[in-house]
């Protein structure tokens, strides 16, 4: 048992020098020290030798198994750092080749403007209204009744308004100034919020109009609130926004939810008053429409007119980028064209 002993050693030996990569080293692992391996079939069988010959064979049967495990422990370190050597060779990275460009995301052009806008008049002490005080999913009672429409006015055909299948009387809003009904049957006065928002209306798309636009409406409560702290306001705005005090003027109009309304204009950005066919030689843009809150509207939410008034204002988003920016083509907002998006 002695000489099969010597033998094993001798074998194992031979195979872990001529061992080339880990498989190799593996596959003596399991001849030679495994459970299952010829070595320690031999221990088992010290049982069956004589009390004098049994001591003496199994402390050389150690002898030969702690040979084998330091042979294979220095081939495998050695193959390791070989097999090592050459992964870190064959991957080796040239760091003087210049690097690649990954494009990074910006912000979209008209979220950067609605946040532009919203830090303005949060400036002035408005405060963003509750999301739910806000959606987009509208009844006809606060995007048209609230807000003194007639039951007969032409916003509320078919052609101007998108109504869904949820009801007869659910539809995508028309505009963001159903805010100032559910702000104003849960808050009371003094008030001031600004409520931006996407709305929807069955427009044709063309350069200056789109089915899908975005709006900021503001909306301001409280006792002896008159039209000049409307004009002061609004005027501040177009001076922050614009970079510099640019004209404006205030044009009679007429809103269902206000009285007296008025559409505001700013002097024409790209030809500074003169006339060009982006104003239609007038040197005006409108920007937005105003007025003061009609007092039917605050009876309508539990407010009383006589103790306090108040103004509304809502803008286009879209419209005022374009004038900041000198942009002529609404649709450039929404095609995603990466050479449109990576001017902002």
């Amino acid at each position: 048992m002695q000489k099969q002993l010597e033998e094993i050693c001798a074998k194992a030996l031979n195979e872990v020098e001529n061992a080339q990569n880990s498989a190799d080293i593996d596959a003596i692992k399991l001849e030679y020290l495994s459970r299952k391996s010829v070595l320690n079939n031999i221990k088992k069988g010290l049982k069956d030798l004589t009390p004098e010959q049994r001591p003496i064979v199994g402390a050389f049967a150690n002898e030969v198994a702690q040979k084998i495990e330091q042979a294979v422990n220095e081939k495998e370190q050695a193959i390791y750092e070989k097999e090592l050597n050459e992964k870190l060779e064959s991957e080796r990275i040239d760091i003087t080749l210049p690097g690649r460009n990954i494009p990074m995301g910006k912000i979209h052009p008209l979220t950067q403007t609605v946040d532009e806008i919203v830090s303005i008049f949060q400036g002035m002490g408005f405060t963003i209204t509750d999301n739910e005080n806000s959606p987009e999913v509208e009844t006809e009672y606060y995007n048209f009744d609230a807000l003194n429409f007639p039951k007969d006015h032409p916003a509320k055909d078919m052609q101007d308004t998108f109504y869904t299948k949820v009801a007869p009387n659910v539809i995508l809003r028309g505009q963001t100034s159903g805010a100032q009904i559910h702000t104003m049957e849960t808050k009371k006065p003094p008030l001031r919020i600004i409520s931006p928002g996407r709305v929807y209306r069955c427009e044709s798309v063309s350069a200056r109009k789109n089915n899908l636009f975005h709006q900021i409406e503001g909306l301001v409560v409280d006792k002896n609130i008159t039209f000049a702290d409307l004009k002061g306001v609004l005027n501040e705005f177009t001076r922050i926004y614009f970079g510099e005090a640019r004209p404006t003027r205030f044009r009679t109009s007429f809103f269902p939810f206000t009285e007296p309304s008025a559409e505001i204009d700013v002097q024409c950005i790209m030809c500074k008053g003169k006339g060009c066919k982006v104003c239609s030689q007038t040197g005006w843009l409108e920007i937005l429409g105003a007025g003061m809150v009609d007092p039917n509207v605050l009876k309508g939410v539990g407010i009383d007119p006589d103790v306090y008034t108040g103004f509304a204002f809502g803008m286009g988003v879209e419209r005022l980028a374009m004038l900041k920016h000198a942009i002529c083509d609404i649709r450039m907002f929404f095609n995603n064209d990466i050479r449109f998006l990576e001017q902002f």
